[in-house]
């Protein structure tokens, strides 16, 4: 059985004693993710334990409701279950992504708790590591409690962020599939990337690298929006590749990202090729769907539903190169990749913000095959592997 860092936090009075909780101000940088093993929200929960003065609430991307759609803004507002004062890091600007200072003014402690979903864009580590280094500034102390990576600990897919191509959905040169937990990345972005100082971190117990989320006995609880299961999380490294074209990634459906496809897509055409790759662990079935919003919103597309056979054979990242290779194989003179700002930056094209530099759109655009891309990422894979080896907690 796994005991996630804020069950072990709540049921053990030395843990609380030694992270020098009683009487100290805290923060809580957290959203729906954040709950026991039975569901109570952690809010809830610290507010039960004695000695613990939660103060002030802090809301990821999302919202601490866990409400907001992917890029869009968040205000500062009043928790209605709490009454606390909750500051948005998530909002219609740049600078809103960290913790202002005055925002940290009266705290002693932050207290992160969000559960991640194991790939670099999902944003929730840039926000601890923005937090992290905030904090620093402000003399506030930060504890991570830990929770599972979802799709294991073991596999690490894809290259590491190129300078020049630094956004909020890659900041720090950390692997696409990093196969971290958050408490891991924090000793990870401080030891090796100087950021912040050092956090706290409340570890899991119970948990091995190998595990996937559903081998845990924790309930899963919707990081986001479009997180539904833990289906999505394991194709999500690679359908996430899907936001830097304007085929659609299926949001506003009940299957976002494995659901892939655009208008101008012939389904079983598109199926078949994705077939021939003959990648591992994944099957393809030819559908149309129809976005409720978003790219395509009301128009039917024709696509693909990425069925996992074998996830521990399944890689992710090459999958969701192959799903971008075969569209404009099939339709050179349609498909095209996305212009508009993504996460804040207009100076890159949100591929190459994905990707971590210009290299895959450039490999895509020349006809590289799949087996050349995935190679090009080796070296990086490797280094990334050997820098993360003295942070790991399990």
């Amino acid at each position: 059985m796994v005991n996630t860092g804020l069950d072990r936090l709540l049921a053990d009075p030395a843990e609380r004693a030694r992270l020098r909780l009683g009487g100290a101000r805290v923060g809580l940088l957290c959203n729906p993710t954040m709950v026991t093993r039975d569901v109570t929200p952690g809010a809830f929960a610290l507010a039960a334990s004695d000695g613990i003065e939660v103060t002030r609430l802090f809301g990821p991307e999302h919202g601490v409701f866990g409400e907001a759609q992917d890029m869009e803004g968040v205000g500062d507002s009043t928790d209605p279950w709490t009454g606390l004062p909750v500051v948005s890091l998530y909002g219609d600007h740049e600078d809103s992504l960290a913790p202002a200072r005055r925002a940290l003014e009266g705290l002693d402690v932050l207290l992160f708790d969000i559960q991640d979903v194991g790939a670099r864009y999902y944003t929730y580590a840039a926000t601890l590591a923005k937090a992290m280094a905030a904090c620093a500034e402000a003399d506030v102390r930060v504890v991570v409690l830990d929770r599972p990576n979802p799709i294991g600990g073991d596999a690490v897919e894809g290259g590491v962020v190129r300078d020049g191509f630094e956004s909020f959905v890659g900041e720090y040169p950390v692997a696409v599939r990093h196969g971290l937990t958050v408490g891991e990345l924090a000793g990870f972005f401080h030891h090796e990337l100087g950021i912040g100082a050092p956090a706290d971190v409340v570890p899991m117990t119970g948990w091995r690298r190998g595990h996937w989320f559903d081998e845990t006995g924790l309930p899963w609880v919707m990081p986001s929006p479009n997180m539904p299961t833990l289906d999505t999380a394991t194709v999500y490294c690679g359908g996430c590749l899907i936001e830097g074209t304007d085929m659609s990634e299926a949001r506003g459906t009940t299957r976002p990202f494995e659901l892939v496809g655009a208008p101008w897509l012939c389904a079983p055409d598109y199926a078949r090729r994705l077939a021939a790759y003959d990648l591992p662990g994944v099957t393809y079935r030819p559908v149309r769907f129809t976005p409720t919003f978003q790219k395509h919103a009301g128009v039917s597309c024709g696509g693909v539903q990425l069925h996992v056979t074998d996830r521990h054979r399944f890689r992710s990242l090459v999958t969701g190169v192959a799903l971008i290779a075969a569209a404009m194989e099939l339709a050179p003179d349609d498909f095209a990749w996305r212009t508009e700002a993504y996460e804040f930056r207009t100076n890159r094209p949100a591929i190459d913000l994905l990707a971590g530099n210009d290299v895959l759109r450039a490999q895509l655009e020349g006809g590289a095959d799949l087996a050349e891309i995935e190679a090009s990422w080796e070296h990086e894979r490797a280094e990334f592997m050997e820098r993360r080896s003295p942070h790991l907690l399990y």
